[in-house]
This record gives C-alpha cells, structure tokens and sequence, in this order.
C-alpha cells in the first residue's frame, strides 16, 4: 500500500497536523523535539496498532485529550484505501473504507511498514527477548496469520504460569489435569512458532550478510545460531521433564520464549566482542534484510521509516545507507539537511506552522526546493465527514 495522505488529531504533541506523502522520498527536517518521530510512529500505528516505541495508548494520546485520532488515505492495487483509527484508554476503533473490522487484527497486512530507528542497536546490544520480538514481526508481515499464532502461544505461556504460582510446589488432581492441557498446548504451539522462526531466520542471514557488506564496504562473514532452550528434539518430552522445576520455581522454563538468536561477525560475538560501529551496522543489516525479505514474499514493498539513523552514523555508513534505499516508498527524519547526495521527492520543514497546525512544506524538482499549496491543510477531507465519532469500539 502507497500512503498519499496522513491526518493526525491529538496524537502526541500534535493537536491537528496533516501531511502529504511523496510516491518516493519524503524527508522530514526539524530539531528534535519538533514531532517528526510522532508523525513516523502515527504511521506505524496505522500498520501495526501499536507504538514502534513501545509506549501505551494512554502516552499517544496528547496531554489533557481524552482520545487521539490517526487517518490515512493510500492506494492499493489502483483502488484507494482509507484507514482511519481512534485511541482511547483501554480500546481501539479501527475502520477500513468506513467499514469497522470485527478485529484489530485485521488491520495487520493492510499497510506493512519498515522502522529503522536510533534505538535498533537494542537488538545487538539487548538480551534475546529484543531478538525473538524482531522475528516474531517479520513473521507476522511476511504472513498476518502467524499473529494469532503468537496471540495464542503467549496466552497458553501465561495461564500455564499462572497455575504454577496457584499451585505454590504442589498440584491437586484437577490443577494436574489442567497442567497437562497447558503442557499439550504449549507444546504444539511452541513447536509451530519455533519452526517458523528457524525458517524465518535461515531466509534472512543470506541477505543480512549482503546488506552488511554494502554498508560497511568491507567482506564479512555473519552467521547466526538459533538456539532452543530445550533438548532434545520434541519439546512435549522437554516440558514433562521440566515439569518439577517449573513447579518450584513457578515458571516455564523451557519453550520458545527463552530462546536466543546468537549473531556472530568474523566468528566474534556481536553482543560482547564487537564494536559499537560494527553493531550499528549489524542492526542496519537485519532491517534491510526484513524489508527485502517481505518486499519478495508479498510482492510488495513496506513504506520504510528511518527515524533520524543519520545522527547515529558515520559519514561513510550514512552514504552507504542512502546510497541504496530500496526502491518504494520512504520517509526519512533529520534534524539537518540531507546529504547532497539525496534528493527527496518532497521536504516537511517541522515544527508546526502556528496559523494553520500543519508542517511547512516543499516540492523539490531538480534539487531544488519549491512552494506548495496543496500540502498543509489540516482538515480531514471534508466529503467523509467526521471521523469516528459515532462507532462503536473493538476488542484486541
């Protein structure tokens, strides 16, 4: 899906903001401060019903606002698309083409994004949960289905946890039969997200090695191990032998949520042995890697967001980067001007105009910045009427 068009009511710091997008590069330039994350992460809520920063709903919404109102209108497959979402504590309401869905959930494969952003060195430098949460992503955009996969695995983790606490080192008949269903469950469903991960992963390391070498500009070798926390094979027979550990320490010991993915650069350990530069471009590497993953599997390529990764670079990792944007659709945040060597298709000069609450914006042709008129009026587009003011919300 290509977005033209993005609205924002009371999202973050912006009371009423409105931008139009480019088919290709769209830059964002502004100090910090100025709201250009909070318009990347609007963006990745309309994809993924949640923040890329992993804040609450509650810290979406905009100082003393009650609700926080995120619209879009792109086009996909020549037919145009409007997504429009509303955040409140404790729910969301999500309509496609004025159309409720029955599930949040349904929204996911509608609009894939790509994040690129200062804090993806958490995924070298972080424990292995960062790492199990990036594949568990990339598996839900190369297929949205495998989101109620881990929907499921997640809740069978908690309610077996729950039991083990209840249960304080010992089980009753009935705690016991209940056990052995959670067991069963886990069992089954961790085996599935296992697998998928492993595939996932053997499909990425080829690509990550490749994206390596174009940033760094150096031959490297990059591997990666997936390790299992359990042995041997069957994970069913590594549950009932752990079933007398998690008892005493009421908890699931074993199971596809204590596994690790362990990167490896030139036989170094990339968590603890390699530098800060090498780790950077390491995480560089797997998010190029995603984007080019998903682009051939679904036909189609993630609009990418690069969240002020200029800052975070060297210079000759910076032109490397964006020397070989992906083809599709891009916006790219910077306090400062582009590199020449980037022509963006059109510039967003953050903070917020005061007279009309939208941002100062241009159209470059020919490397020259122009004027715009039509960019900037922070009004939803008055022929569909008040947004969400009358639907009822949805559960997760």
């Amino acid at each position: 899906m290509r977005l033209t068009h993005v609205w924002l009511t009371d999202f973050r710091s912006h009371e009423a903001a409105s931008v139009e997008l480019s088919d290709g590069l769209t830059a964002i330039i502004g100090p910090n401060g100025s709201g250009k994350t909070n318009l990347l992460e609007a963006i990745g809520v309309l994809s993924r019903l949640k923040s890329f920063r992993g804040a609450s709903t509650e810290r979406l919404i905009r100082h003393g606002a009650e609700r926080a109102f995120v619209r879009a209108e792109g086009v996909r497959d020549d037919r145009p698309v409007l997504i429009e979402i509303e955040l409140a504590p404790g729910r969301s309401t999500v309509l496609v083409n004025k159309q409720r869905l029955n599930k949040n959930r349904d929204l996911l494969g509608a609009l894939r994004v790509t994040v690129f952003a200062p804090d993806d060195l958490a995924l070298i430098k972080d424990g292995p949960a960062v790492r199990r949460d990036f594949l568990d992503e990339l598996m839900v955009a190369l297929d949205p289905r495998n989101d109620l996969l881990l929907t499921d695995l997640s809740r069978t983790l908690k309610q077996r946890n729950t039991l083990l606490k209840q249960a304080k080192g010992r089980l009753d008949e009935a705690a016991d039969l209940t056990l052995e269903v959670y067991d069963s469950q886990l069992a089954t469903l961790g085996m599935r997200v296992t697998y998928l991960r492993e595939h996932v992963l053997a499909a990425l390391m080829p690509r990550v090695g490749r994206a390596y070498e174009l940033l760094a500009g150096t031959e490297v070798s990059v591997v990666a191990t997936y390790r299992r926390s359990w042995e041997p094979d069957d994970l069913a027979d590594a549950i009932a032998d752990a079933r007398t550990t998690d008892l005493a320490r009421a908890a699931t010991s074993v199971g596809p949520h204590r596994d690790e993915i362990a990167l490896r650069i030139d036989g170094f350990d990339s968590r603890s042995e390699a530098s800060q530069g090498e780790q950077r471009t390491l995480a560089l590497a797997l998010r190029f890697a995603g984007h080019e993953l998903v682009t051939e599997h679904v036909g189609e390529a993630p609009l990418l967001l690069l969240d002020d990764v200029l800052s975070e670079l060297d210079p000759g990792r910076a032109t490397a980067l964006l020397s070989n944007l992906p083809e599709g659709q891009t916006v790219i945040t910077s306090a400062t001007d582009l590199p020449e060597l980037v022509r963006p298709d059109v510039v967003l000069r953050f903070p917020l105009s005061v007279t009309d609450l939208a941002p100062q914006s241009t159209v470059v042709e020919n490397g020259v910045e122009k004027g715009r008129d039509d960019v900037g009026n922070s009004e939803n587009p008055s022929s569909e009427g008040p947004m969400l003011t009358t639907d009822p919300a949805i559960d997760g």
